[in-house]
């Protein structure tokens, strides 16, 4: 591989044609990896670029030259830590971590100006946000140019996060492990004189690696390129490409992002795309429903991309990729002329959003989060990949066999609250919607000691389902209960549970080499989202 030279002390002594994050020390290393010769090793490069927009606009066709493609690129070397410890290859397939950034600051980390952070951005101000991840995508290329499969982690997840060396941070929520190794990084530089630019590229390179090694070890796979794009870069691409096509099932309106849509089919400019990609307020899933539109808008981006006949006009993209590519950063090892050859590979529906389950809703450091299975999640991402599960979890979280994924039995599910604790219903029904039932209706219920749960004329296989959830006593069938829904009676005992169970198998692990195993759709936190067309969403 050839060399790779890290920049000097400041950011104008850089390998030429692009910026280098977070390599200050003037040395020359080689890349610790070999690089992979399959062809659909380049069609999985080109994967940030098909379903990340901002990649999509930086590498959508054949380029000119490879000096004006690589001209101004801020590239990162995180991935040579992530991977010291990475979970190893059991194929030439390529996993690619799209990283989406909460930071209302520029690459210097000086704020954005606080005029444009209210009126276009919504976003509050720059002190808002900081250094979370709100959108992490792991996307999975076969090596004999199948489905490409992607996986979004819901940014509140609650797991043991880590620092780019391994070691462990502590439980939090899986967008804080940037924003963690971030701060660390920048009050140890502080101290040791490093300031400005310098300071801010090296702090973010830290927030880079845990990122990185969090997601290897929460889903125990190896991450082989990255991209990562700021609060600033979603608002750029949408300017560019603008107006962008969306549609929605219900009308919308929350004063929190700015989110104000009819249902249907419908264009929105830059401002409403921003909106429309941060709303959770108002939506009966909240973050998962965001995740979903995140998903909405990358297909809606590539289509209109695709039918624009951006991807063969190199004057168009051109212009595109010089607005994006200020606020883009991508691992160093990625070659962005492969990506521009192969990019049309992954459009037309080739690619398939699944978002990652969760168990349920609790506090947790005087903040809500999602409780996980980590190893119900491992089961799901090795069975969809083809690849064992059977090792032992990278976190910690316990020894044995994984948890088998969930199908739903099909139901809807009403959710009264007779707790005492104001909410409890309301999160229920998240958790019930995120593992595939239909949602029914909240209400309120004189306060009770036990949670009960009754169920019309078909409705028994998910009474039961729920019932060995939730722990309760076996659930009674009433003729008041309308066919077809199950009615769940919340009591002072209630408590969300960690971990979901149903006593029915979905999943099954599979032996390296093997096949992916199918994964029934109610495995996952809603609908699936197929790119290719315009997805309409919550």
């Amino acid at each position: 591989m050839p060399e790779v030279h890290r920049s000097g002390a400041g950011r104008g002594r850089t390998e030429p044609g692009r910026r280098r994050n977070g390599a200050t020390d003037g040395r020359t290393v080689r890349g610790h990896r070999p690089a992979r010769r399959s062809p659909w090793v380049k069609a999985g490069r080109v994967a940030v670029s098909a379903t990340s927009a901002a990649i999509l606009l930086a590498s959508g066709v054949t380029w000119a030259t490879y000096t004006w493609i690589n001209g101004g690129l801020n590239t990162s070397d995180a991935l040579d830590a992530a991977n010291k410890g990475a979970p190893r290859h059991l194929d030439n397939s390529v996993n690619l971590l799209l990283i989406g950034l909460d930071s209302r600051k520029d690459m210097n980390g000086n704020d954005l100006p606080r005029q444009f952070v209210q009126d276009q951005l919504h976003a509050g101000s720059s002190d808002i946000g900081y250094y979370n991840t709100n959108t992490l995508i792991l996307m999975h290329i076969p090596a004999d140019g199948g489905k490409v499969t992607a996986f979004s982690v819901p940014r509140d997840d609650y797991v043991q996060t880590f620092n780019g060396d391994g070691t462990v941070q502590g439980h939090y929520k899986i967008k804080g492990a940037y924003a963690n190794a971030y701060t660390s990084a920048h009050d140890r530089l502080s101290a040791q004189g490093v300031k400005g630019s310098d300071l801010e590229a090296q702090s973010r390179e830290a927030g880079r690696e845990a990122t990185l090694v969090t997601v290897q070890k929460f889903l125990d796979v190896p991450v082989d390129h990255f991209a990562e794009v700021n609060l600033l870069g979603f608002y750029d691409i949408a300017k560019v490409v603008q107006p962008i096509q969306v549609c929605l099932q219900h009308p919308v309106h929350d004063r929190y992002s700015g989110a104000n849509f009819p249902a249907g089919l419908q264009e929105l400019n830059p401002k409403q795309a921003l909106a429309f990609v941060r709303q959770r307020h108002g939506l009966l899933m909240g973050d998962l429903d965001r995740t979903h539109r995140q998903q909405a808008f990358l297909s809606s981006v590539t289509h209109k991309l695709k039918t624009d006949g951006v991807f063969g006009d190199l004057g168009k993209l051109q212009g595109l990729f010089d607005v994006v590519k200020k606020d883009l950063v991508i691992d160093s090892k990625l070659n962005v002329l492969d990506f521009a050859q192969q990019a049309t590979n992954l459009t037309g529906g080739k690619v398939e959003f699944h978002t990652l389950p969760i168990a349920g809703f609790a506090h947790r450091n005087n903040e809500e989060v999602n409780l996980v299975d980590p190893e119900r999640i491992r089961s799901i991402v090795q069975a969809m990949i083809g690849h064992d599960a059977s090792a032992s979890p990278s976190d910690g979280a316990g020894a044995g066999k994984p948890s088998p994924a969930v199908s739903a039995a099909p139901a809807t599910v009403d959710v009264l609250n007779g707790s005492g604790r104001t909410g409890a219903a309301a999160g229920e029904l998240r958790a019930l919607a995120a593992l595939g039932y239909t949602t029914g209706r909240t209400s309120n219920a004189a306060t009770r000691h036990g949670t009960t749960i009754v169920y019309g004329s078909g409705a028994q296989a998910a009474a039961r389902q729920i019932a060995d959830r939730l722990g309760t006593a076996a659930p009674v069938a009433s003729p008041s209960v309308p066919a077809g829904r199950v009615q769940i009676t919340l009591g002072t005992d209630f408590t969300p549970p960690a971990s979901n169970s149903s006593g029915s198998s979905g999943t099954k692990a599979t032996t390296p080499g093997s096949e992916p195993s199918p994964v029934p759709s109610t495995a996952f936190a809603g609908d699936s989202v197929k790119m290719g067309g315009i997805p309409c969403v919550n």
